[in-house]
C-alpha cells in the first residue's frame, strides 16, 4: 500500500528521480511555449514589413527565426499558434517532424513509465506491456495496435487494459505525441505538464463534446422505504460498509442518505453515491457513461443537481455531511464540494472518492477533507490525465492511497464490492486510516433515506 501524493516507489533513488520527470515535463512546456513566441514574431506582418525598409537586416532575423524553429540544431521542428504557425505545425505533425519539446516530453514520460515498472515489473519486463511501449517509441502506431490486439486475444481485453492501467495515462500521451493524429496533442501536453486535460489523448474528443449530450435539470424522488433493501444493506458505518452499500444500491439511479448520531450525540448525515451504469452511454439517471465524461471536466451536470435537491429534501441547512462516492460518484462528491450554494446551505466535512478521476478538482472550502483510494489495475482513475503512480502530487492536505491487489482484470477491479473486499482483506490499514477520519460519522444510524435520481 503506498499513500500520498506523487511517486510511490520502493527506494529512495527511485523517489528522487520523479522531481526530475517533473521538471522534464515542465521544461518540455516551455519549449513548446518558445516556439510559440518564436512563431508569433516570424508571422508578425510588422516583420514583414522591416524587409522593405531594411531588407539585409531584415532577412538576418527572418533566417534565424526560420533556423530557430525548423532546425534540429535549434528548436527542431517548431512552428505553432495562429493561423499560419498551427497550418506549419499540423503539416508538421502529419509528416511526422521531429520537434525538441516533443522529445523532451517523451523522455518525461519515458523516465514516469521507468518509475512506474519499480512497482510493475511488467512495464520493463519483456513482454506483451514492453512490446507495445516499443512499438510507440519507434511511432508504429499500426505495430502498436497489433500488439494490443494479440494481447487482448491471449488474455482478454480486460486484463490487456488492466496491466495497463498504472501508467495508462503516460502511455496514452506518449503515444499522442508521436502520432499522426493532431487532435489529441493538447490532452497528451496537459498529462506532461501535470494539468488538467478538457479533451481525452486517444482521439482528441473534447469534454465540452460530451456535455452537449448531458443535461438536464436533475431531479431527486424518495423512495418508499423497502424492508429487504434495507436488510441488505451493511449494518456498520465503516468506509468498505459503505461501498457495499453501492454494490447493493447499483447503478440504476438509486442513492442513500445515512442520518447518524455521532459518538459525541451530534446528527450528521452520510450521503452516499453509486457510480456510472455500464452499458448504453446516455440512460435517464445521471448515472451514465456521458454523465462521467462530462463530470471530469465539469463541476455542473444532472448528477449534481439531482444531488443537490436530494440534500434538499432530507439534510436541514447547516448540518455536517460527509460524501462517500464510488467512481462517477466519487467525481460527484468532490463536484458537490466545489459549487458554492451546497457549501453555503451545509458544512461538507469529507469527500471519500473510490476509483475516481478526482485529482484535479479542489474544494472551495479548505476544511473539506478529502481521500481517494485507487487499486493501480483500475483503469477509470486515469480519465482525468493522472495516473495512480504520477508523479505530479495531489495537494498536501489531501489522504491518497493507492495499492495493488489480485484483482487485475478490468471491469472487476474497478467494482464497489471488490473495493470493499480489497479494503478489508488486503489494506485494511487504508480502511482504519479513513475510518479513523470519519469517526464523527460512526455512530448509530437513525434512518436511511433512499432516493431515486433522474436528469430530468
Amino acid at each position: 500500500m503506498t499513500s500520498g501524493g506523487g511517486i510511490r516507489a520502493a527506494g529512495p533513488d527511485v523517489a528522487a528521480l520523479a522531481p526530475v520527470a517533473r521538471a522534464l515535463g515542465k521544461a518540455a512546456g516551455e519549449i513548446r511555449a518558445a516556439g510559440r513566441a518564436l512563431t508569433a514574431v516570424a508571422t508578425d506582418p510588422a516583420l514583414a514589413a522591416s524587409l522593405g525598409r531594411s531588407p539585409r537586416t531584415g532577412l538576418r532575423a527572418v533566417r534565424a527565426l526560420a533556423g530557430a524553429l525548423t532546425s534540429a540544431t535549434g528548436l527542431g521542428y517548431a512552428p505553432d499558434g495562429g493561423r499560419l504557425g498551427r497550418a506549419a505545425w499540423l503539416g508538421g505533425v502529419l509528416t511526422s517532424r521531429e520537434s525538441l519539446a516533443v522529445a523532451v516530453a517523451v523522455t518525461s514520460l519515458e523516465l514516469r513509465i521507468r518509475l512506474c515498472s519499480v512497482r510493475h515489473p511488467e512495464f520493463a519486463e519483456d513482454g506483451p506491456v514492453r512490446r507495445l511501449l516499443d512499438a510507440i517509441a519507434a511511432d508504429r502506431q499500426l505495430r502498436a495496435l497489433r500488439v494490443l490486439r494479440q494481447n487482448v486475444r491471449e488474455q482478454g481485453g480486460e486484463r490487456a487494459l488492466a496491466r495497463l492501467a498504472p501508467s495508462l495515462t503516460e502511455v496514452m500521451a506518449w503515444n499522442a505525441l508521436v502520432d499522426e493524429n493532431p487532435f489529441n496533442d493538447a490532452a497528451a501536453w496537459h498529462i506532461v505538464t501535470g494539468t488538467r486535460p478538457d479533451g481525452d489523448p486517444l482521439l482528441g474528443t473534447s469534454i465540452g463534446a460530451w456535455a452537449r449530450w448531458d443535461r438536464g435539470a436533475g431531479r431527486a424522488e424518495v423512495l418508499p422505504a423497502d424492508p429487504a433493501l434495507l436488510a441488505r444493506l451493511d449494518p456498520g458505518t465503516s468506509v468498505s460498509g459503505h461501498l457495499r452499500d453501492i454494490a447493493v444500491l447499483g447503478t440504476d439511479g438509486r442513492m442513500l442518505i445515512h442520518r447518524v448520531t455521532g459518538p459525541d450525540g451530534v446528527t450528521r448525515h452520510v450521503v452516499v453515491l453509486p457510480g456510472m451504469a455500464f452499458g448504453r452511454p446516455r440512460n435517464a439517471t445521471p448515472q451514465d457513461l456521458v454523465g462521467a465524461v462530462t463530470a471530469v471536466g465539469r463541476n455542473d451536470s444532472p448528477y449534481t443537481r439531482a444531488v443537490r435537491k436530494a440534500l434538499a429534501r432530507v439534510v436541514p441547512e447547516g448540518t455536517e455531511v460527509a460524501l462517500v462516492g464510488h467512481s462517477l460518484g466519487g467525481i460527484t462528491a468532490l463536484n458537490l464540494t466545489e459549487l458554492p450554494d451546497v457549501n453555503r446551505r451545509w458544512r461538507l466535512t469529507h469527500a471519500v472518492a473510490v476509483g475516481s478521476p478526482v485529482d484535479f478538482k479542489r474544494p472551495l472550502d479548505p476544511a473539506t477533507r478529502v481521500v481517494s483510494l485507487v487499486n493501480e489495475h483500475d483503469v477509470v482513475p486515469n480519465l482525468e490525465g493522472r495516473s495512480p503512480v504520477s508523479v505530479f502530487p495531489v495537494p498536501a492536505d489531501w489522504l491518497e492511497i493507492t495499492w495493488v491487489d489480485r484483482s487485475h482484470d478490468f471491469p472487476q477491479c474497478h467494482n464497489a464490492g471488490v473495493y470493499a473486499q480489497s479494503l478489508d482483506d488486503v489494506v485494511p490499514e487504508a480502511r482504519d486510516r479513513v475510518d479513523a477520519l470519519l469517526e464523527p460519522y460512526r455512530g448509530r444510524v437513525e434512518e436511511t433515506v433512499v432516493l431515486r435520481l433522474h436528469d430530468r
